[in-house]
């Protein structure tokens, strides 16, 4: 898939991009070691079937990272930089599911090239991460 990208002028609320991946035990183990978080909540199934989620759960920032896949390389997408981004871990994604991601742009500041976005991650139905990114974009280049 080749990446959409969005100068601030072209921006407006209500505009969503989407994005599905399954969250699969490969990425989990690849992400704990890019990470370094080897916590065995995600990567020992003997250990995390004694906790309160009876079984291994997927890093919630590797849920996260769909919702900067999605930033990144739709909407706004190349050439956007991220500024912040407030989560709310809701539910736990376990090895297997998939994940869809939503992101809706909620607010606009074209003066000072930033915008906000609603971003959603579900696993069926159930919202397992949600949150709010602002992100800096481009301006259209002036022309010649």
């Amino acid at each position: 898939m080749s990446a959409q990208s969005y100068f601030i002028e072209d921006l407006s609320t209500g505009m969503q991009a989407t994005s599905s991946r399954v969250a699969s035990r490969k990425d989990i183990d690849i992400f704990a070691e890019v990470s370094g978080d080897s916590n065995p909540l995600h990567l020992d199934e003997a250990y995390a079937a004694t906790t309160m989620f009876n079984g291994c759960i997927a890093h919630g920032m590797l849920s996260a990272s769909y919702i900067s896949k999605v930033l990144g390389t739709q909407l706004p997408g190349p050439g956007a930089i991220y500024l912040s981004q407030s989560l709310k871990f809701k539910a736990p994604v376990r090895p297997g599911d998939q994940v869809d991601t939503q992101v809706e742009v909620t607010g606009l500041d074209e003066g000072r090239r930033r915008v906000t976005l609603h971003c959603e991650c579900r696993v069926g139905e159930t919202v397992v991460l949600s949150g709010e990114a602002q992100l800096l974009v481009p301006a259209r280049p002036a022309e010649g």
